[in-house]
């Protein structure tokens, strides 16, 4: 089934949103990872390959990884009806991002918005190293805003080279900054160690003229006015079991940035279908209204989510997700 009016991209439905335009057709949709590719396509994700085999690899290997990838994640969007593709290269350089972007722009042209991952901020420490962060935190302070800034600089410096060579839509900056309960770090915190190289970040992409999604997981309330502040062009995951009420997000910041997510990734993976139902229908009832709104759910598709949950969170966003 068609998500739009085939006179419109789905790439031009999502810069739309983006920037909160009103829309026509069917609410643009797109998981930041879709990882039943197995289930659908017969085919291992990407990101669960080994590197080793790799560097084991001749050119001409390297050269059909590249398609596959490709044609792995284009078949994905058609499959489901994906209006962006976040691109998950492995391995994950540079120059096999470049080259990458040229196979799926060579088979697709405009017709998908592209992204990759693009965050350089203090995310969540593994759990093995909070205690080592928070001490870095405390007793070396500017070490540690010099080595923000640092992976901030970097982080542009390859923005820039993929500037120039073309064909990219935008990033997901994908760090999380919060459990359930709350953010790792105080607001305080957030504002010294984060919220400045955040807003540096997104700064310099869009001067390069790429769009930018902020992606946290977890309970971000505490948290929201410094990454509405930042300037993204749209915040994702607004993660219910982290408390997030998307109604109240889309009254507080809707004229703001585009909300993108919402549908309870928990109900879908142990919840039954009708609360599934009721979480996709929640979602569009509240994201919708005024546009600015890409449906999502709340993390990705997961390995080991049944596949039926999502098809029956689409069926919900097919048949009720579309502004006249």
């Amino acid at each position: 089934m068609s998500n739009s009016n085939p006179q419109v991209t789905p790439r031009e439905r999502v810069i739309a949103a983006l920037e909160r335009q009103p829309l026509t057709g069917h609410v643009p949709h797109f998981e930041i990872v879709f990882f039943l590719t197995m289930e659908v396509l017969g085919k291992v994700h990407p990101n669960h390959r080994q590197y080793k085999q790799w560097l084991q690899m001749e050119e001409k290997e390297r050269k059909l990884h590249r398609e596959d990838m490709a044609d792995l994640f284009i078949r994905t969007a058609e499959t489901f009806d994906h209006s962006a593709i976040f691109l998950h290269p492995n391995p994950d350089t540079i120059d096999e991002r470049m080259r990458l972007l040229d196979v799926v722009r060579e088979k697709v042209g405009d017709k998908y918005f592209l992204m990759f991952h693009g965050d350089a901020t203090y995310g969540l420490p593994k759990g093995e190293d909070m205690v080592e962060f928070a001490y870095q935190l405390a007793d070396e302070p500017q070490n540690m805003r010099d080595n923000a800034q640092r992976k901030v600089d970097n982080t542009l410096k390859n923005a820039q080279k993929l500037a120039d060579h073309g064909l990219l839509d935008g990033f997901a900056l994908c760090a999380d900054y919060c459990f359930n309960t709350g953010p790792f770090l105080s607001p305080t915190q957030f504002h010294e160690f984060v919220h400045p190289y955040l807003k540096n970040l997104i700064s310099g992409m869009r001067e390069m003229g790429f769009y930018t999604i902020k992606h946290t997981d977890g309970n971000i309330m505490p948290i929201i006015d410094q990454l509405v502040d930042a300037n993204p062009h749209a915040l994702h995951s607004l993660d219910p079991q982290g408390g997030v009420d998307i109604a109240e997000v889309k009254r507080l910041y809707g004229d703001q940035v585009c909300l993108i997510g919402n549908v309870s990734c928990g109900l879908l993976d142990t919840g039954t279908d009708e609360e599934v139902i009721e979480s996709a229908r929640y979602a569009l009832r509240n994201g919708m209204p005024g546009g600015g709104y890409i449906f999502s759910t709340s993390n990705c598709i997961y390995t080991g989510m049944p596949l039926s949950r999502y098809e029956t969170m689409l069926k919900v966003w097919r048949e009720e997700g579309f502004y006249e």
